[in-house]
């Protein structure tokens, strides 16, 4: 009875579960962006550049 009384309900289970789910997909897509938002930078600074000169 006390291990039951003690353990996470189905709403708490449900949200660990999301989470664990969750987390590698937004690292994938932030290691997928990230590339692309280096070349922005570069691009951006390369127009910076242009603009003073």
């Amino acid at each position: 009875v006390k291990a039951l009384a003690t353990m996470p309900s189905l709403d708490e289970l449900r949200a660990k579960l999301v989470g664990m789910i969750a987390t590698p997909a937004t690292r994938i897509a932030q290691i997928v962006n990230a590339p692309a938002a280096s070349v922005a930078r570069v691009i951006g600074a390369y127009a910076r550049k242009d603009e003073a000169a």
